[in-house]
């Protein structure tokens, strides 16, 4: 599996959002397919989150076409996934985390945090876990008996690229 991020990846979500504005065909990337987290293949995955971050993220406007010229998109390629032994089992600043847990109905839910969140907010472990329930809609109290010990956890490393929009729309 190809693990560097390239300027080639950053284009190709810039190019599926415009050919989604526009109404026309997804461009065929070059670049390989390698496969990622659950699995999940590369074209698909940069596919896929391109358009939910720059139209499904409900803290912001859906992005227009007049805006891409301005932007600048950021790819984050998650590796090295491993299981962690706890809840606990992983470094800030190193690891980003996925976490499963069971909200009190029994439905499983899941939750991410990329490495460079957990040191950007500087939050502890602890502090990371629970903003990481509240993002994924837990609705119960979080305690060490029900929660906490029940948290599948799985931890990764990400190489991250960013840049502006170099073309023409």
């Amino acid at each position: 599996m190809s693990s560097v991020v390239t300027e080639e990846h950053v284009q190709y979500c810039f190019n599926v959002l415009i050919a989604h504005l526009k109404k026309e065909r997804f461009p065929n990337p070059t670049f390989p397919n390698d496969e990622y987290f659950a699995p999940l293949h590369l074209h698909e995955g940069l596919r896929k989150y391109a358009l939910i971050s720059a139209l499904k993220d409900h803290r912001f406007a859906p992005i227009q076409l007049k805006e891409i010229v301005s932007l600048t998109c950021g790819v984050s390629l998650l590796t090295n996934f491993e299981e962690a032994d706890d809840y606990l089992d992983w470094e800030v600043g190193k690891h980003g985390i996925w976490i499963e847990f069971k909200q009190l109905n029994g439905q499983t839910e899941t939750a991410t945090y990329l490495p460079e969140v957990m040191k950007e907010q500087q939050w502890t472990k602890e502090e990371a876990i629970e903003s990481l329930l509240l993002k994924g809609d837990f609705k119960g109290k979080i305690t060490n008996e029900y929660c906490l010990n029940s948290i599948v956890l799985t931890r990764y490393q990400s190489q991250k690229l960013e840049m502006p929009y170099k073309g023409i729309i």
